[in-house]
């Protein structure tokens, strides 16, 4: 699994785009109760029930934010301490540092300099 170009694109990628789906999401919900707000002040028994609907998916989004932000970092952890090319040097110290206090922008630049730029590097030796 740690191999696989599939994994390592989606985990590098994925706490990005749920951030996107959040912060359009939340937008999409503050303009929907800005353009009804009339609607809602003449019938204050539905202003609770449009509110927490929005809310509830926001949350639930945001769970999954944070549970792909932390697979995430398991993941790119793992694969930093089983590369061969970080035992030599003080490199792993640093990306794993990295992964845990810049989370999410850590593993999408671990991604394109240690995975990306090394496989390319391979496939041209190899050539």
């Amino acid at each position: 699994m740690l191999q696989s170009k599939f994994w390592q694109a989606f985990f590098a990628l994925a706490p990005f785009i749920i951030f996107l789906l959040i912060f359009f999401g939340y937008a999409i919900f503050m303009i929907a109760m800005f353009s009804q707000a009339s609607e809602l002040e003449a019938d204050p028994d539905q202003m609770p029930f449009y509110f927490l609907g929005g809310l509830g998916s926001f949350l639930m989004l945001l769970f999954l934010a944070i549970t792909l932000s932390l697979a995430s970092l398991i993941f790119y952890i793992v694969h930093a301490v089983q590369n061969p090319n970080l035992k030599e040097n003080n490199l792993l110290l640093v990306w794993i540092l990295l992964f845990v206090f810049i989370n999410g922008i850590a593993q999408f630049l671990y991604w394109i300099i240690e995975i990306i730029n090394k496989r390319d590097d391979q496939s041209v030796i190899s050539q």
